[in-house]
Formats: structure tokens, C-alpha cells, sequence
């Protein structure tokens, strides 16, 4: 397992994180259609289709909560305190995730790919993003990889087209180490360090 220590939550006032599970559908749904538009652009893809439906996304938190058992990839579901509303999701890897050892990587700066400890993908469901619940996550993210992963050298992925969250990134004072191509999307990604 890449990560020896992967906590099963964090905490704050405005929001949590754990594990998501097939029993999200309908909550992770809402939040999904809800930000369609961004994700489509994040995801370089069509994804989530206009008719996408609550069994299809149920299927697909299936597969997620068996990554995340079997330790291959973490999935967290970012909900309000009550546990009541799907505020978005985080996503982490190992640099050697299976889809990313297929990815074209081109550093940018010093850094070595594969000395990475965590590759994290993450979105914040429009509506809260708007209010900069995305980049209070953020915050909250950096301290938590570090302290309770373990993770010192920590990666956060976006799509260069994705203008919103590479701003987030750049605010929060990381930098561009990474740009790197997935087999199957049109454009790059870029990793901030």
C-alpha cells in the first residue's frame, strides 16, 4: 500500500471528510449536476452526461468505496457538518496509480515525479465554491496530507483550462512543478507544489 497511514477523516466547522460510499449516490449526485459544467471541464470529457442518473453514479461510487477498501486509490466525500449535503469530492493517488504511470510527465521544475507521496484531485460543488468553500478546503487539505498522511511532498491536480481552480491554486501560493498528458484526455493537467 503507498500510503501507510491514510486517516479516516478531517474535520472542521464548515465541512468534513470521509469516505464515500455507495450510499452517497443521491447526495453526490445533486452536487455533480449541480457543478456539470466545471466537471466537464476538469474531467477534459463529457462527463457527467445531461441524463445522467443516481443508479449510474451509484455504480460508480461502487467502484470508488472498492479502490478505496483495497487501497488503491482514496476517495472522500466533502460533506456539511450534518452529514446532510455533498459539498464535493477528494480524490488521492500514489504517483504510480496505474492511470498516471501511463501519463506523459514533464517537470517543470527540480521535482522528480515519482518522489511525490500524494497525487490529490479535488472540486467543490458550484454553489460553495463560490463562497471559497474550495479554497478553504484547500487550506485544510495542505496541513491535513502533511500531518496525518505522513505525506511530505504532496501534489494537487487540475486542468490547465480549468482557469477557476488553477487561480485557487496560484492564490494559496503553490506553484506549477508538473504538466502532464493522460493517454485518453485532449489536454494537459498541471500539478502545483
Amino acid at each position: 500500500m503507498p500510503f501507510p497511514l491514510v486517516p479516516r477523516s478531517l474535520a472542521t466547522e464548515e465541512f468534513a471528510l470521509r469516505p464515500i460510499t455507495a450510499a452517497d449516490a443521491a447526495r453526490d449526485h445533486a452536487a455533480v449536476m449541480e457543478t456539470r459544467t466545471d466537471l466537464r471541464v476538469w474531467e477534459q470529457s463529457s462527463w457527467p452526461a445531461e441524463d445522467f442518473t443516481v443508479e449510474a453514479n451509484r455504480e460508480d461510487l461502487v467502484d470508488l468505496e472498492r479502490r478505496h477498501a483495497e487501497g488503491r486509490a482514496f476517495t472522500f466525500t466533502v460533506v456539511d457538518p450534518s452529514d446532510s449535503e455533498c459539498l464535493g469530492c477528494v480524490y488521492v493517488f500514489a504517483p504510480t496509480a496505474s492511470f498516471l504511470a501511463q501519463a506523459t510527465v514533464t517537470p517543470l521544475t527540480g521535482e522528480m515525479w515519482l518522489v511525490q507521496d500524494a497525487v490529490v484531485y479535488f472540486w467543490v460543488r458550484a454553489t460553495r465554491a463560490a463562497t471559497g468553500t474550495d479554497a478553504r478546503l484547500l487550506a485544510a487539505l495542505r496541513p491535513w496530507f502533511r500531518d496525518e498522511w505522513k505525506a511530505a511532498r504532496t501534489v494537487f491536480v487540475t486542468n490547465e483550462l480549468f482557469t477557476h481552480q488553477v487561480g485557487l491554486l496560484e492564490r494559496a501560493g503553490l506553484t506549477p512543478a508538473f504538466r502532464f498528458i493522460e493517454p485518453d484526455k485532449p489536454g494537459p493537467y498541471v500539478a502545483f507544489a
